[in-house]
């Protein structure tokens, strides 16, 4: 029996796929990886993402937000044009947004003013939240609280901190998405214990592709390029480390993405 996936986080416009983002699409569908949400991070990319969407709407959702790394550059017309896109049936979630507290690229007063914003207007639209945090948890989870009571749902993506931070988001009823991060010995295994803490029904997978690829998967690809096909990996590595079966948590983390999508 083939699996169904949700791959919550594909960055399906990045140049990378731009010479082959059909066989892209289709070689996630064989995988199993029947929905894909595609993740918008500036304006401009938010709309290209939703006009993705469009295009494979048999098997694909977007994001439309605005990442920490380009907060200096958001406008007041920004917002507005943002909140337009929210109400397109295809874009089912605010986001990529939230804090970077690693490589700075904003000014951090500027990061979390532009992550209010967005998350003002996730509650004014009605729609969960995408939200990404490095060496910002402590203050991302001081913001989230505050309007946490308004907020429909909330995902930390590409969710790679310890265990303080992780039920720092738990303890807010927040929901982790986890990558093929969790399958990289140099870096993520410390994730390992962790996947057990996390409820079925907060836990969720992607790829973040083109980034994140596997390093369990064999034969690697020769561009070393990550897509969506490959989400079964990081299926698998989280059934070792539970002890669930790989259909289960495969079931488990369909059904935890469709209700949080609503989709």
């Amino acid at each position: 029996m083939q699996l169904e996936l949700v791959d919550i986080g594909v960055n399906l416009g990045d140049k990378a796929f731009d010479k082959d983002r059909d066989d892209v699409v289709e070689r996630a569908l064989e995988a199993g990886v029947k929905t894909m949400i595609l993740t918008g991070t500036t304006l401009e990319e938010s709309v290209d993402t939703c006009k993705l969407a469009d295009k494979y709407s048999e098997c694909c959702y977007s994001t439309a937000g605005i990442h920490p790394h380009y907060a200096k550059d958001a406008t007041d017309q920004h917002f507005d044009e943002l909140k337009d896109l929210l109400a397109q049936p295809k874009v089912v979630a605010a986001g990529e947004t939230g804090l970077d507290f690693n490589r700075d690229f904003s000014p951090r007063p500027i990061q979390e003013k532009v992550f209010e914003r967005q998350v003002e207007l996730a509650i004014e639209t009605g729609k969960p939240l995408f939200c990404h945090e490095r060496d910002a948890s402590e203050r991302f989870a001081d913001i989230v609280k505050s309007y946490r009571d308004d907020l429909i749902d909330l995902v930390v993506h590409c969710f790679t901190a310890d265990k303080k931070s992780l039920y720092r988001y738990l303890d807010l009823d927040l929901h982790i998405g986890i990558t093929g991060w969790v399958c990289d010995e140099r870096r993520g295994f410390h994730l390992h214990p962790l996947l057990r803490d996390i409820p079925a029904n907060r836990l969720m997978i992607e790829t973040d592709c083109p980034y994140l690829l596997p390093r369990t998967l064999k034969p690697k690809p020769k561009s070393r390029r990550n897509e969506p096909a490959f989400l079964g990996e990081v299926v698998s590595m989280i059934a070792e480390q539970t002890g669930k079966t790989v259909e289960q948590v495969a079931q488990e983390t369909t059904h935890t993405a469709k209700a949080f999508f609503k989709i």
